[in-house]
């Protein structure tokens, strides 16, 4: 009688890990799926939007939009649109409902994401290897092994799919799902380490470069990779603690995907969007073409103009402080030292309170070589800002220490 009990509750502490198991890995697709559609949706919706405005100046990651620079703006483009397809098509991909029901469309889908994403990586190497991507030489390393990484699981998911194999094609198709992923756990981990140490922690915040950076660079996917591995094995693994443990280990990830997808949503996602589908006229885009013909003066004497004009015209450009300062950086990136400092001159006398566009100005004096103003501005952000870890680094920087 106890043999038979004990066999009963094998049996039911069996069934109980394999819903644990399946609940678990569930609740982690949905919360995925729910953060890469929303970023996918705030990526196709600011890049998208802005371009149709004629409106590049926003564009700041990995050396940004840069006049002139055509190579690299078209592999910047390139990044832009696949991220927005393969955040798109990769959930998709994974429901189990489309491949039973409409085979065709996932054989389809498949390639189209396979394409994408390999199109993807190679416009990411190009960008980190000659685009000037921050981060030191492990941040390269990692990304680099990254696109690797993908090529390897896209030819893996991709032969064994020929091959008929589904079983097997479904595991590197997981992995391909993840190293494609890399960028966005990359995001996520960044912020969820914001929250918990409240500031930049284990880097350098000028140089973006440090321990925390070096280890995101290569668990960005080694780490999602060991997770997945835990789970297949798991999966098939006669140990019901096993699987349990297993279990849990994906709620709780599942709740810090939650997480780092609301701290990254509330500091970048949601101001992108918003900038996505302000209705006011870029000031910024409106200065360039006065800038681009050679009169910085005229368009410092544009910006005021305007700026003082009535409350109608007033609305109908965007005075933000982010303008100007996306404007400099433009200027800084295109090596137009003189008028980059200009334009943060600018935004200095519009936002006298703010930390952020003296500590512009510093840097585009210190790129300008003139480090006594760039001691200056950085000295007065950080009186703004005590909390300005950037302005730290760089008069430590500047004055030798």
């Amino acid at each position: 009688m106890s043999t038979a009990v004990m066999t009963t509750n094998r049996l039911e502490l069996a069934s109980v890990a394999d819903g644990a198991l399946k609940a678990g890995a569930k609740f982690w697709f949905v919360v995925t799926m729910i953060s890469q559609l929303v970023f996918a949706f705030t990526v196709a919706s600011f890049y998208s939007l802005t371009a149709a405005r004629g409106d590049y100046h926003k564009w700041n990651f990995t050396g940004g939009y840069t006049p002139g620079y055509s190579m690299g703006n078209t592999a910047v483009v390139m990044h832009v649109v696949s991220a927005a397809i393969v955040m798109l098509s990769g959930w998709v991909q994974l429901i189990p409902q489309v491949r039973s029901h409409f085979p065709g469309f996932h054989r389809w889908n498949g390639r189209i994401y396979m394409l994408t994403a390999v199109t993807l990586s190679v416009a990411g190497l190009y960008m980190t290897w000659f685009r000037g991507s921050v981060g030191g030489i492990a941040s390269h390393m990692g990304s680099t092994v990254n696109a690797i990484l993908i090529w390897v699981c896209a030819a893996m998911a991709l032969r064994y799919a020929l091959a008929r194999d589904f079983r097997t094609h479904r595991r590197w198709a997981l992995r391909f799902f993840l190293v494609v992923s890399a960028s966005w756990f990359f995001r996520l981990g960044f912020f969820v380490a914001f929250l918990i140490f409240r500031g930049p922690f284990g880097f350098d915040p000028v140089t973006f470069t440090g321990p925390f950076i070096t280890f995101m660079a290569f668990g960005q996917y080694l780490v999602p990779l060991a997770v997945l591995e835990i789970y297949l094995r798991a999966q098939v693994s006669a140990g019901a603690g096993r699987r349990m443990a297993t279990a849990i280990m994906l709620f709780v990830l599942a709740l810090a995907t939650a997480a780092g997808s609301f701290a990254v949503g509330a500091a970048v996602w949601a101001p992108q969007v918003k900038a996505a589908f302000d209705p006011r006229q870029s000031i910024a885009k409106t200065l360039s073409a006065t800038i681009e013909s050679g009169d910085i003066d005229g368009a410092v004497k544009q910006y005021q103009s305007l700026k003082a004009a009535t409350s109608a015209t007033s609305a109908t450009y965007n005075f933000d402080e982010d303008e100007l300062n996306s404007l400099g950086y433009q200027l800084l990136r295109a090596k137009k030292f003189k008028e980059a400092i200009r334009i943060f001159q600018l935004n200095i006398e519009a936002y006298p309170k703010s930390a952020n566009t003296y500590d512009s100005l510093g840097e585009a004096y210190m790129d300008d070589g003139n480090k006594a103003l760039a001691v200056v501005n950085y000295e007065k952000s950080l009186q703004l800002n005590p909390k300005n870890v950037g302005a730290v680094k760089m008069l430590q920087k500047l004055n030798g220490q």
